[in-house]
């Protein structure tokens, strides 16, 4: 079971992800713990990235995936695992796909917990002020200032992998603004779902064995995907421009048989 889950910060991503780690006996690997279990274990990926890091950069993507790659070959992973803060775009996403292409493995589905940034808001706010009630130390995230800058920074670089992995006929939706038992269920049903189609004959599923396109393929389709209208008004202007031009001499064409035949009347 390879896994991916989607969610702005505050969905509940780390609570579902403890309960698969729980049934499927899978791992939850944490982009951050592995780049520092790299950099500690001193190998040539870890150097460069703490390299990186020292300069107070932001460690490349293929770097980053090299990590992946080697901490998913190790013994604890062999029966699965859940990304955890990775990828967080679309460029990331095709070069793990491209890693995990390489291994000849893929993943089995990536899991959106949908959830309404307002109400999450308020979640958050609540949770503030019952910290205060008890007499408790607030922690770093819990503020509203904060959670809207995350929120900002998912819409506008992790969001529009929802629509990558649509595309990708790997996608899984459930709303995150149901109880955190129900919020289980709904994962648990997906990915059964999930396992039956990939198990499931060719022949008996044609439709998404067409849904899986290359990963290339895939992020042209979302990265042009907002161009994709202009270029039909485009064609259109074009259209519009072509019969305007053509429309005088279709009308010549028109007054020269009109006089033709009112010679031959006479």
């Amino acid at each position: 079971m390879r896994l991916i889950l989607l969610g702005p910060p505050g969905a509940g991503k780390g609570t579902q992800a403890q309960h698969l780690v729980a049934k499927y006996g899978i791992v939850q690997l944490s982009t951050g713990d592995m780049l520092r279990a790299a950099v500690k274990a001193g190998t040539p990926v870890g150097l460069q990235a703490q390299e990186v890091m020292a300069r107070g950069g932001l460690v490349p993507d293929d770097v980053v995936v090299r990590i992946v790659a080697q901490r998913i070959e190790e013994p604890d992973a062999r029966k699965g695992f859940i990304l955890d803060g990775f990828p967080r775009t679309v460029p990331q996403a095709t070069a793990l796909d491209r890693m995990l292409a390489e291994r000849e493995i893929g993943l089995d589905a990536a899991i959106e917990i949908r959830v309404n940034e307002e109400a999450l808001l308020k979640r958050i706010e609540s949770r503030i002020a019952e910290t205060r009630s008890r007499g408790e130390t607030l922690r770093d995230d819990d503020d509203p200032r904060v959670l809207h800058r995350r929120l900002a920074a998912y819409r506008e670089q992790t969001a529009p992998l929802v629509a990558y992995y649509s595309l990708q006929g790997v996608l899984r939706t459930v709303n995150g603004m149901a109880p955190i038992p129900e919020v289980t269920k709904a994962i648990d049903r997906e990915l059964t779902k999930a396992l039956a189609a990939k198990a499931a004959p060719v022949f008996a599923k044609p439709a998404k064995k067409a849904a899986r396109k290359p990963a290339g393929q895939v992020a042209k389709k979302v990265a042009k995907k907002s161009s994709k209208k202009l270029a039909q008004k485009a064609r259109k202007a074009v259209s519009i421009g072509k019969k305007s031009k053509t429309e005088p001499a279709a009308s010549k064409r028109k007054a020269k048989r009109r006089t033709a035949k009112q010679k031959r009347g006479r």
